[in-house]
């Protein structure tokens, strides 16, 4: 074991504050990784302030982050991808079983044993795994990632999480040239999902409730804006969409974005909103439509999602910030001040 810098809290209601915690020394199998920068997911702020006890309840400390790039500095003697000097990234997972159905398809995300970057039971330690939010991690080779040389590593961060969650369903449905794709929210999710069908080379919409992000939506590469609370702007693109990427996790109507999807047209949700949202069935019948879930992606895909950002130059959209700043940036990010993505620069770890 070895001793490593960190932000954590001590419980629902304290302060991220700086911390050391113990990282296991590398086994045979296992990459160290410098972190470098760590994006923050919305979901570091809902397990840190414990708003989802119901489903995971959060064991403290916690030092959240899955959403991070860094540079290898150690590898196990059995390690082959990797060597000390590369780049490297981790996202929400560090571990599965790697023999269930799902693991054996590349669908590490839906193996019932999967480990979470943070706030899940470290085989390793008997304790919890924690996060990015601090200056190293050690990971099973299975689980680290190479990042593109030519992305910026900071922006490069939250395609470990955002990139991956909207890259995901759209691969999943078929997003290409050809196809009509809509974007629900401009936010976090909505400005990668903007980027990604757009790179697809599909005719992407935009839909927002906020007329000063249409300049902003068209910069990312909307080919067109709608103001979704405009009735007759909505009302001209019915029954037209091939694929509509609902990235909201505020309450609001999904069955009108329902009516604009085309015959065998779908919508996937990756927002998650607090309280059930209502659903018409005939919404769904006169047209064959359907309504889907989708988390973030296997390793597989997670890499091709990366090689496909290198590919396109793609990135998010981020405000770099010091560590010192993350209680700052959790109350930002509550009020949605931020375009689009925050992500530490850990090297403000050291001050």
């Amino acid at each position: 074991m070895f001793n490593a810098r960190a932000y954590s809290a001590t419980s629902s209601t304290s302060p991220l504050a700086s911390t050391t915690i113990a990282r296991r020394d590398p086994t045979e199998n296992d990459v160290q990784i410098e972190i470098l920068f760590c994006g923050i997911c919305h979901s570091d702020l809902h397990t840190v302030r414990n708003e989802w006890a119901a489903v995971m309840p959060t064991v403290y400390p916690c030092v959240p982050g899955h959403e991070i790039v860094g540079r290898v500095t150690k590898v196990g003697s059995a390690v082959t991808g990797f060597k000390p000097g590369d780049l490297a990234g981790v996202g929400c997972l560090v571990d599965s079983d790697g023999t269930c159905p799902a693991c054996k398809e590349g669908l590490e995300q839906f193996c019932p044993g999967m480990t979470l970057t943070y706030n899940s039971p470290d085989k390793h330690t008997g304790g919890v795994t924690y996060g990015g939010y601090s200056d190293s991690i050690v990971v099973d080779q299975r689980f680290a990632l190479h990042i593109p040389a030519n992305l910026d590593l900071a922006a490069a961060a939250p395609l470990l999480c955002a990139g991956i969650t909207t890259y995901s369903p759209m691969h999943h449905w078929g997003v290409g040239a050809g196809k009509k794709v809509g974007i629900v929210g401009l936010g976090g999710l909505g400005h990668m999902g903007v980027k990604f069908a757009h790179a697809m080379g599909a005719h992407t919409v935009v839909f927002t409730t906020s007329p000063s992000k249409v300049e902003d939506a068209i910069r990312l590469g909307a080919d067109e804006v709608v103001i979704s609370r405009d009735a007759a702007q909505m009302q001209k693109h019915a029954n037209s969409f091939d694929f509509i990427l609902d990235c909201v996790s505020a309450d609001h109507d999904i069955n009108a974005y329902i009516q604009l999807l085309g015959r065998d047209g779908n919508m996937t949700l990756v927002g998650a909103p607090e309280k059930p949202l209502s659903l018409s069935s005939f919404g769904l019948i006169f047209g064959r439509k359907s309504v889907s879930g989708s988390p973030i992606g296997g390793l597989k895909e997670t890499q091709e999602m990366l090689d496909f950002c290198g590919e396109h130059n793609i990135t998010s959209d981020v405000e770099v910030i010091a560590i010192q700043q993350v209680n700052e940036a959790y109350e930002r990010l509550l009020k949605a001040d931020v375009k689009y993505r925050f992500s530490i620069d850990m090297a403000s770890l050291k001050s």
